[in-house]
């Protein structure tokens, strides 16, 4: 009788290592779901906009953002040192008062993105233009990032 009222209560003499992290785990779930709903996490803002790929040669790097439906004029790119920023506002035209949306996944508002470069650049010589909704700046290498052919003998 005394084996079996020490054996069936457990949490009298021994505490279970993982309970107090699952304790934990159930209240950032209570958490989680006040915050952002039961569906889960939802991202907040416009995420990662603009999608930006980086690209080098010999004498340049690349800087290739996707910006539909931007105009020129909605952008700022600036360098600073070896970060390159592009921000701008993405403006969306209203559907109008009495429109009711089934789905709303365009995003608009204001944006900022920087952008680290690997090298130095000649902030004197930076090109951009944008053509079919793509950003592409142009940023030379100064002669210190350009690389050096060797000559073995």
């Amino acid at each position: 009788m005394i084996a079996r009222s020490l054996f069936d209560q457990p949490n009298r003499f021994w505490r279970n290592p993982f309970g107090e992290m699952e304790r934990m785990r159930r209240e950032m779930d209570l958490l989680t779901n006040a915050v952002f709903g039961q569906a889960g996490y939802r991202p907040l803002g416009s995420g990662v906009f603009p999608a930006v790929n980086l690209t080098e040669d010999a004498n340049n790097y690349y800087a290739r953002a996707e910006l539909p439906g931007m105009a020129a004029e909605d952008l700022n790119v600036q360098l600073t040192g070896r970060n390159l920023a592009i921000s701008g506002e993405r403006k969306i035209p209203t559907e109008g008062e009495d429109v009711r949306y089934h789905r709303r996944e365009r995003k608009a508002g204001r944006f900022s993105k920087i952008i680290a470069l690997p090298g130095e650049t000649d902030g004197d010589n930076i090109q951009a233009k944008m053509s079919n909704g793509v950003l592409t700046i142009t940023l030379p290498k100064t002669q210190a990032a350009k690389p050096k052919q060797i000559t073995v003998q």
